[in-house]
């Protein structure tokens, strides 16, 4: 706004250089005409006639130099203006740089708000990836820690069939039956093989009429 009224100012300022110059030429051009009558005067004895020209001309003059003053007036004020108008644009020029700028500041840093958001949300993210994974390799060890022990005291014989899951009961008896009957599951299968081992043909025929060797 006061960058416009300026320019208003200096366009009011030479307005009236350039009306005030009309003027001056104006009555330059009469004192031109009456040093012509003043000496067309004199040319005809008419001194009296020129004597009155010359003292309109002096009158004249006077305006003139009235009109070169304003004229010198205007002309300083139309540079102080001008000088005010050019400091006032470089002002608003820069104001409009800087504006410029600090938006593309601004919008630099939203972006980068925005990416350090994005940044913290996958952090956090991957904190509890981390947390979840340190929970899940805790078990494991866990798991792992409490089978080695286990195998540590079976090893031992500390913890027998009474301490695993479906060993069925503790009775004496009952486990003294099922040793004995693994022990002769154990030997008819012994057998089996060594049946299945034994070649075939007449001898092995006999050998199967006469039954099986003597180990004695």
């Amino acid at each position: 706004e006061q960058l416009q009224n300026l320019k208003r100012s200096i366009a009011d300022v030479v307005t009236n250089e350039k009306r005030l110059e009309m003027q001056q030429n104006q009555i330059q051009q009469k004192i031109d005409t009456l040093d012509q009558q003043a000496m067309q005067a004199l040319h005809a004895n008419r001194e009296d006639l020129a004597r009155m020209a010359l003292q309109r001309k002096e009158t004249l003059l006077l305006q003139i130099n009235g009109y070169e003053q304003q004229l010198a007036q205007l002309h300083a004020q139309e540079e102080k203006l001008i000088n005010m108008e050019r400091t006032i644009s470089a002002r608003v020029e820069t104001f409009r740089t800087q504006k410029e700028m600090v938006k593309a500041q601004y919008s630099a840093a939203q972006a980068q708000v925005k990416i350090n958001e994005q940044v913290t949300g996958i952090s956090e993210e991957m904190n509890e990836m981390n947390m979840a994974m340190q929970r899940a390799q805790d078990k494991v060890l866990t798991m792992q820690a409490r089978a080695n022990a286990m195998d540590s005291l079976i090893e031992q014989g500390t913890l027998g069939e009474q301490g695993l899951l479906g060993a069925g009961s503790g009775d004496p008896l009952e486990r003294e039956l099922r040793q004995i009957s693994a022990h002769q599951n154990v030997e008819d299968q012994l057998e089996a093989m060594k049946q299945q081992m034994q070649p075939r043909g007449p001898d092995a025929q006999q050998r199967q009429t006469e039954g099986p060797p003597s180990y004695t």
